[in-house]
Order: C-alpha cells, then structure tokens, then sequence
C-alpha cells in the first residue's frame, strides 16, 4: 500500500498510522506538563509534515504552569528569559488515532528542547529517560505496568458546588454504595468501559483489566506490562485522556483526583516493575521463601528514597488527604508478599514474574515522574546493595509507626534533596520545586468554608 507523499518525513510507524485514519483533518500537539496536564496546539492536517520537519514553538513556561495554568515565576522560566518560546519536536512512534473526535483526527506527543537543541532536562519524559539511561549502562532494562483508579462523576456539580456520584447507567438511581470487584457495578457501566476499551484498540493502548473499586462509580483499569518504560507511561497518558473524553460523551465527568470525597476511597496510581538483564532474564525472579538479592536491594533504595520523592507520588494539597488509616494507602515505607497493606507489594505470581507494585502514588501525580522516581529508587538500592529489613506478615499498619505525611515537608525534602538533584538534575528540582512552593501559597491564601463554619461566630 502506498504512503501519502505528504508524510515522507513522517518515521515509519507514524506514517503508517496517519494513513489509516482516512480524511484526519486535525491534529492535537500534546506536551504533558509537570502536573501531568496536556498543553498544546491543534493544527490541521497539511501543516503535520512541518512539525515532524521543524518542530513546533510553544513557550517554555508551559512546562511549569501551576495548576491552575498560570506561569511560575519563580521557576526563571517567564519573564526573566522574556516568556522565550522552545522547539517541541514529536516524539517518534506516538501518532495516535482520537476515535471520539465528531471529525477524523490524531494525537501527538512532544517533547521541548533547551536554548541548545538537546531535550531540556526539566521535561518530565526526559527525566524519566535519563534514568533508563543509567539501568542500559548497566546493561538493565526496567519492565513496567501501570495502573490507574479514578472516579466516573455527574457532570453536574451540586449547589455547593462538590461533586456528586454519577447516575447508575442501569437502574436509574444515584450511586450511594459499590462492592469492591462487583461484576454487577462493570455490568452496570459496560456502555463506559466498552467504549474505553474500543478507543484503547484503536489508539494501540494495551489495557487488559476493568475493575469496580471500593466507592461509588470508582474504577480502575490496568495497563499490560512493556520493556519500555517510555511507551508504558505514554499508553497511560492517551488512557487518561481517553476516559475522560469518554466520559464527558456519555454526560459524565472522569477525575484522577486523589482524595474527592473524605468518608470514601483514594485514587491510586501504582506502578508495577521488575528488571531484566542483558539475557533478558528478570532479576528479581524467586520465591518468598528465598527472595533475590537484587530484588532486595531494589525495594531497600525506594526505602531510602521515598520520603525525598514524596512530592512526586504526592504533588497536590488534596494528594494528602490519601494517607489515612485502614484505606489500603501506604503509611509506611515496608514491604511484604501479597500484602496490600504496605508500601513495596511483591504480588502472587510465579517465580520468573517476580515484581514490585508500588502502592505510594496518587492517580493525580504525573506518570512519567512517578515512574522516574521509582525506578531511580530501584537502582539506588540495586547499586548500594541497601537492607530492606524482612518482610511484613499481615496486617502492616498495627506493625509498623503509621506515618501522616504533609504537603508542606514533602516541598522541604524534595527541594532540600540530594538524591532528586544527583538522580534527576538541580535545574529539575530548582523548577519543579518552585511550582509546588507557589502552588502550596497561593492554596494557603484561600479562606474555606470550614473556617467560616468554625470560625466566624464562635472567636
């Protein structure tokens, strides 16, 4: 079959996409932020040779907008260098279909260079490429799964303006309750998660689990493990995207927050890992009876490296209200075989799947960071050989100090971090930490509505 002329500087694999999607008429240019938030262009069709050609210029500042999408100026990326814009380059391979676009249309990734040409090294997928760069040195390759649990609300909020559970698709009615695994709640929503695993076919997603969580319209879905980590926290990327704008069609609203009821469950992100060696055999491959050393060592350097990281599990003010007692969310830096109670989780499996699912990360934390930050822990512990201590039997939090983490000192640790500087560069830490110091004070200036309720009448 033959390829448009047009895409001839298109690599291979996206001109092959961009052909079948007969009449693509636009084009969204996707740069995921540090939040994790997609910024970008939508061009038409005739100018995608050019962006492969010459790249496309968004400003640099895009990279670190607080969430609320305004430049930090702290960062030393707005007016101090002018607002300069940088070349975005596509990244090669991630030409995507967008199946609900009412027109034919794809998706593209970019990644931003610096004043020099090379990739700017603040760029969260940049920064998780530098670490793979260190497990291939070491003739490693990091294997990786990623799963994501969000919330389906009612795209209508309530008179305070709160979110409110979505309209049971199959009875009618409010949710109020949901049973964990319940094949009735995935029955109840098969409209939902048949047309999420449909988009997921058409852009090349590998999901392969749904699951009803344990609150109202929560879910989770899982992605297929990949040998490349890069394409694994891509595919959760496009997944992300592809249940929310599912979601919206079908009157719904999709959120990855964190913690959006208090009486109700947490939204996890939790990134599975093992590691193969140049043979392409896993080194964390063993029994519980007798686990393998590297394994060991991998899970004592996320020990050591997780309070440093927790801005990067936990970026947001509501990120913490996660970490409470009895909700299967870490309050420990432990370990243990098929135990849901820690931090580090070895799941069942046979011998040669032998793996770490590690449980910290809130489903609003960005996944290229998340992802960077424990396989950098990985390696850490790998190359020190650290001591994770024994694992934990039963249930961790009566056996461990259960820890309640605050925004405030995870900003401290990160930016006072020497492990975040060595493993992922100052100009990351400097820019990164400065967005979550001027996002932390402007969350801090507002007046809520229980300090009005507790406050107003009562001092």
């Amino acid at each position: 079959m033959r390829l448009d002329p047009a895409a001839s500087v298109l690599p291979d694999d996206d001109a092959r996409t961009l052909q079948g999607i007969s009449g693509c008429e636009q084009v969204d240019l996707l740069l995921p932020d540090m939040n994790g938030l997609l910024r970008g262009k939508r061009i038409t069709r005739d100018a995608l040779e050019k962006v492969y050609r010459d790249g496309v210029c968004l400003p640099m500042s895009l990279i670190a907008t607080d969430i609320t999408g305004n430049t930090v100026e702290e960062t030393g990326l707005g007016y101090d260098i002018g607002d300069e814009d940088r070349v975005c380059r596509p990244v090669a391979g991630s030409l995507r279909t967008v199946p609900w676009s009412p027109r034919p249309a794809a998706q593209l990734l970019l990644s931003m260079e610096d004043a020099q040409g090379g990739m700017f090294e603040a760029n969260p997928r940049e920064v998780l490429k530098r670490v793979l760069a260190r497990y291939a040195a070491r003739g490693l390759k990091p294997v990786v799964a990623v799963e994501l649990e969000f919330y389906l609300f009612d795209q209508r909020l309530d008179d305070s303006g709160r979110p409110r559970t979505s309209i049971n698709p199959a009875t009618g009615r409010r949710n109020i309750s949901t049973q964990v695994y319940y094949m009735e709640d995935l029955n109840d929503y098969r409209g939902f998660t048949d047309a999420v695993a449909a988009a997921c076919r058409a852009q090349r997603i590998p999901a392969d689990t749904a699951v009803a969580e344990y609150a109202p319209g929560q879910f989770e879905i899982n992605l297929k493990h990949r040998d490349d980590a890069l394409l694994a926290c891509d595919d959760a990327i496009y997944l992300k995207r592809a249940i929310k704008a599912v979601a919206q069609q079908q009157g719904l609203q999709a959120s990855f927050m964190a913690k959006p009821f208090a009486e109700q469950a947490g939204s996890g992100l939790h990134i599975h890992a093992s590691v193969l060696d140049r043979d392409g055999r896993n080194i964390f491959a063993s029994s519980p009876d007798a686990p393998a050393d590297a394994l060991r060592h991998a899970i004592g350097g996320l020990q050591r490296s997780d309070q440093d990281c927790l801005l990067l599990f936990a970026p947001h003010a509501n990120s913490y209200r996660r970490f409470v007692l009895n909700a299967f969310v870490p309050l420990n830096d432990v370990w243990g075989y098929n135990n849901r109670t820690v931090a580090m989780r070895i799941p069942h499996s046979d011998e040669t799947n032998t793996r770490i699912e590690h449980r910290i990360a809130g489903a609003d934390a960005n996944v290229y960071l998340v992802a960077a930050a424990v396989l950098a822990g990985m390696l850490h512990g790998i190359e020190n050989g650290f001591d994770p201590g024994p694992p934990i039997v039963g249930n961790a939090y009566e056996q461990t100090e259960n820890r309640t983490p605050f925004w405030r000192d995870a900003i401290r640790d990160f930016m006072a971090s020497d492990f975040i500087s060595q493993q992922f560069g100052e100009p990351f830490r400097h820019i990164y930490g400065q967005q979550k110091l001027k996002e932390m004070h402007s969350f801090y200036t507002q007046v809520t509505d229980l300090e009005y309720a507790w406050y107003l009448r009562a001092v």
